[in-house]
């Protein structure tokens, strides 16, 4: 599954809130610092099972969320693009894949 989302965020540099994307505790591993053609971004993952120990019912098959953090040109949002798959073990592909979407962002008007 493919999600974008925004946060709003404290005015600060975008490598500055970039960097924080991933460091503010969000649990994130594999954390890298990339520049793209749009500007500054992070990189993380995290991995969990869904409803473990909760007694849900839910197969306890592991998700692989990967994260891409663009922070907007005007310092005050950022752009999250999140790739999650149950097919942990394919991390590098999904990498892949998400930072090909990352690196085609533009925050200019498609007008």
């Amino acid at each position: 599954m493919f999600t974008i989302s925004w946060r709003e965020t404290a005015p600060a540099p975008r490598g500055v809130t970039a960097a924080r994307a991933v460091t503010a505790g969000g649990g994130y591993t594999g954390a890298e610092f990339a520049e793209l053609p749009a500007g500054p971004a992070t990189f993380g993952e995290s991995t969990s099972v869904p409803g473990s120990g909760s007694g849900s019912g839910l197969p306890q098959c592991p998700v692989l969320q990967l994260h891409a953090h663009l922070p907007h040109p005007d310092c005050r949002r950022l752009a999250v693009l999140t790739l999650t798959t149950t097919a942990p073990a394919r991390r590098e592909e999904y990498r892949a894949i998400l930072r090909a979407i990352a690196e085609s962002v533009s925050f200019e008007s498609p007008g």
